[in-house]
């Protein structure tokens, strides 16, 4: 199963950058999260010349940090937003099926309900549509069908639910995933495909190129060098940083993006008795109560952003939100003692005459402000595939002829063996005295990549014992992280590829120090670059908590972007 050709590391890394010095691509996309790197798999599979670069880490940005969800979006429905939830919808069942099964999983909600029957009548139609729309793309959704619960039902299934708030509801299912997790893998992805990636180098300046080769000025951030990369076309997908990233072309950019903040809490699952996750209408929007492993995720506000666009900062007013809407439902009420961990992010939302970011479409739109060059913003992480290869096809549009795009039955990379091995999978981690515990969840976050991850082990024993902190990761999943996967500092590995900062009891303070020193001997650290990655990160969580005792957005923001 092992495939040099599907690592990211630093020898990758370094090589990468050198083809992108050398060579002129076809395509060249700015900006690592969900949409580019999905667009870097697009057009690679096209058997297209690629290249990727993201200025700080896969992912590091709203891919990371969203809900956590794959799905069509109920409330859009009640904005008669079909084409959306629809298109949504497809492409969920994609993911489940075919595309990315490891890693997306279907997962049972409530929708409760307060009036008789009305409600019920209104709500089901709606549920109904939405289990129609599953199937519109000719395959099978993965999910099964709503259905109706009673009073009763619900007290079984959800005895953590206020006995006075519901008459009864209705389960549905959509799909979760680990968002950061699926950014990785579709780089990865792209590399076995010959893309040229490289993380930690920002784009300084587009020159447009006309009929000739655009010229991309670059900077290496863990060296400071400068170089220049040549591209027939590029995309330019940087989320929250597309106003930004559109000045680089020295005019105005027709796309206007407005940050929406997002703030999720993670509490302990026993805080909340329940067998399924949770939608209750907050306001103009919804609430979550998503299931996590041993955790809830509860999220997410909604409000305006303006300050810094890489650590947005959650504050004692968003957590006191989520509580109470949360609370209202609960038969035991949370509290703060109650939160292990919160994460904000940031929705690039397409500006429209809405006056709430709660009401902002989610669809996205493409621009070409030069031939050649596609600047692409809005939509959802569920549509990232849809929105991939329309800012391709938008860039490559006259400048070149190429193959239409492949990637809707594309398995990634995890996917395409998982079969096989779930099969050997309980073997496997018997020889190396794992149970079959570990089995499932290295399953469901490597796939059929699981032997690759294990391997180490038989040399290296102590690779088998857990992360200190209360999580459930393996010192040898701290390693791939390294040698497969492209963290390069220890925030990537802690924060995006396994997810220590919301799955363990302290957001991964206790493990640094014993990852830190994991990564230092793959990648040379000495003693002092050790301690300082691990003060970096224990600082940032420190500083993190002292937001949530803040309560406005701005007084949050100056402390988290504070020096550490």
């Amino acid at each position: 199963m092992e495939n040099s050709a599907a690592r990211l590391n630093v020898a990758q890394r370094t090589a990468s950058i050198a083809a992108l010095r050398s060579r002129t691509l076809d395509v060249f996309v700015i900006g690592g999260g969900v949409v580019g790197a999905g667009a870097a798999l697009d057009a690679a599979s096209r058997g297209l010349v690629v290249g990727i670069i993201e200025a700080q880490d896969w992912a590091s940005g709203t891919s990371s940090r969203s809900s956590k969800l794959i799905h069509g979006g109920i409330r859009y429905l009640e904005q008669l937003d079909f084409k959306l939830v629809r298109e949504a919808l497809v492409e969920r069942g994609r993911l489940l099926r075919t595309i990315a099964p490891h890693l997306v999983h279907a997962v049972p909600f409530l929708y409760p309900l307060t009036k008789p029957v009305y409600e019920r009548a209104y709500v089901g139609a709606g549920m109904l549509l939405y289990d129609l729309f599953s199937y519109s793309g000719g395959h099978r959704p993965g999910v099964r069908f709503h259905k109706h619960l009673s009073r009763r039902q619900l007290r079984e299934q959800l005895p953590g639910l206020g006995r006075q708030v519901y008459r009864g509801g209705l389960r549905y299912f959509d799909g979760q995933v680990d968002d950061a997790r699926l950014v990785s893998t579709l780089v990865r992805t792209a590399v076995t495909e010959g893309a040229k990636a490289a993380s930690r180098v920002s784009a300084l300046h587009i020159q447009s190129g006309g009929a000739e080769p655009h010229v991309v000025l670059a900077q290496d951030e863990e060296t400071g060098e400068r170089f220049e990369i040549r591209a027939r076309s590029i995309v330019n997908a940087t989320g929250v940083w597309t106003e930004d990233s559109q000045a680089m072309l020295g005019a105005p950019g027709a796309l206007s993006v407005t940050m929406a903040k997002g703030v999720h809490i993670v509490v302990p699952r026993e805080k909340f008795r329940a067998e399924m996750g949770l939608i209750i209408r907050a306001g103009a929007s919804v609430l979550y109560i998503i299931p996590w492993g041993e955790w809830w995720i509860i999220g997410t506000s909604d409000t305006p952003w303006h300050w810094d666009k890489t650590n947005p900062a959650p504050t004692s007013a968003d957590v006191d939100y989520l509580l109470e809407q949360a609370n209202r439902v609960m038969d035991t009420p949370l509290t703060r003692d109650d939160i292990r961990s919160v994460y904000a992010g940031l929705r690039p939302l397409v500006s429209g005459k809405a006056r709430s970011t709660a009401k902002l479409s989610r669809e996205h739109a493409v621009d070409v402000p030069r031939e050649g060059i596609a600047v692409i913003a809005g939509g959802k992480l569920t549509t990232y595939r849809v929105m991939a290869k329309d800012a391709v096809d938008a860039a490559v549009a006259g400048r070149f002829p190429s193959p239409r795009s492949r990637t809707k039955g594309l398995p990634l990379l995890g996917a395409r063996q998982l079969d096989e091995a779930r099969t050997g999978a309980p073997e496997l981690v018997s020889e190396l005295g794992l149970s079959d515990a570990v089995a499932d969840r290295l399953l469901g976050r490597y796939g059929d990549r699981i032997a690759e991850v294990l391997a180490p082990i038989s040399e290296h024993p102590h690779l088998a014992d857990r992360l200190r902190g209360g999580c459930g990761a393996l010192r040898a999943e701290a390693l791939y992280a390294v040698t497969h996967e492209g963290a390069l500092h220890l925030r990537d590995v802690i924060e995006r590829r396994l997810r220590l900062s919301i799955e363990s009891n302290d957001s991964g303070y206790e493990a640094a120090q014993e990852v830190a020193e994991l990564m230092a001997a793959e990648l040379g650290w000495s003693a002092e670059r050790v301690r300082d990655e691990v003060e970096s990160y224990r600082g940032l969580i420190q500083q993190q908590r002292a937001a949530m005792d803040v309560p406005d957005d701005e007084t949050a923001s100056a402390l988290l972007t504070a020096p550490r």
